[in-house]
């Protein structure tokens, strides 16, 4: 067989655990319409926060923003944040607390990628029933900026890839449990640094110049800053674009490789105390 033909028999390993969370997923339908009812309360502070701040002002606002444009930013910054919302830090360090993780190393697959294949319907299904409908809502009630199709395209790539950041953050988070057992606090500080710095609470181009540079040089900036910044044109030509999407690339692929590392260690950790 050739080696292009081991690849989906290799992923199709995964295939049960994106469909054993789709399935609980699914048996609690009327969480997706909580979900919706606190994000669209959510994304409601924040957008009107905004509007009220530059509601009246003459001419242009900061970082070269049109209100429509701020509502839009601030918006689809919450969706996105929604998006990234997997829970797995938590169900990892769950596991590790119940002493699961034990039955996770006698399965024939990668953890990290069975954890990723677990969370993809949370990230999907929260894109379409919850995030979707959000928008539309505001999208009948207040002026956004309509994207280009070369806009939305390059959105797509982004968001996929920002999704792989989000979650390599999210999982290194969670096998930090082998270590620290309880990571709650560790959460806690990684979900208001992870907001800050992803343009989640500020765009990035409000910010001072020091605090957008230091923002710029983490990951977080291309888990919300940079797929917006495609969306709304807000680079300069095709180079600019690939730019956006080339620092996504390089620091999907860093994180993948730390979550990678991170796991042997904390294999070896469990096999040093466990035997």
């Amino acid at each position: 067989m050739t080696r292009a033909g081991t690849v989906p028999g290799h992923l199709r390993r995964y295939a049960p655990f994106t469909a054993a969370s789709l399935q609980g997923l699914l048996q609690y339908r009327a969480t997706f319409l909580i979900n919706a009812l606190t994000a669209a309360t959510a994304v409601g502070v924040q957008v009107f926060l905004w509007r009220a701040v530059y509601a009246g002002r003459s001419g242009g606002l900061p970082g070269g923003y049109d209100l429509p444009q701020l509502t839009t930013y601030v918006l689809l910054a919450q969706v996105l944040g929604l998006m990234q919302a997997s829970r797995v830090d938590e169900e990892v360090s769950g596991e590790v607390q119940r002493g699961d993780i034990a039955v996770s190393l006698l399965r024939p697959v990668s953890y990290p990628l069975a954890r990723f294949a677990a969370g993809l319907p949370v990230s999907l299904t929260n894109a379409t029933l919850v995030a979707v409908p959000v928008v539309v809502l505001y999208a009948l009630v207040l002026p956004l900026s309509a994207p280009s199709p070369q806009g939305v395209l390059l959105f797509g790539c982004s968001a996929a890839l920002s999704l792989v950041i989000g979650f390599g953050v999210n999982l290194l988070v969670g096998l930090a449990g082998f270590v620290t057992t309880n990571v709650w606090g560790v959460r806690i500080v990684k979900d208001s640094v992870v907001a800050f710095f992803a343009g989640q609470v500020v765009p990035l181009a409000l910010m001072p110049g020091p605090l957008a540079a230091v923002a710029q040089l983490l990951p977080f900036q291309g888990m919300v800053d940079g797929p917006l910044r495609l969306l709304l044109g807000r680079y300069h030509g095709p180079l600019g674009a690939a730019g956006i999407l080339g620092v996504q690339l390089v620091w999907a692929v860093a994180l993948s490789a730390l979550v990678a590392l991170a796991w042997r260690g904390a294999v070896r950790r469990v096999e040093v105390l466990g035997g």
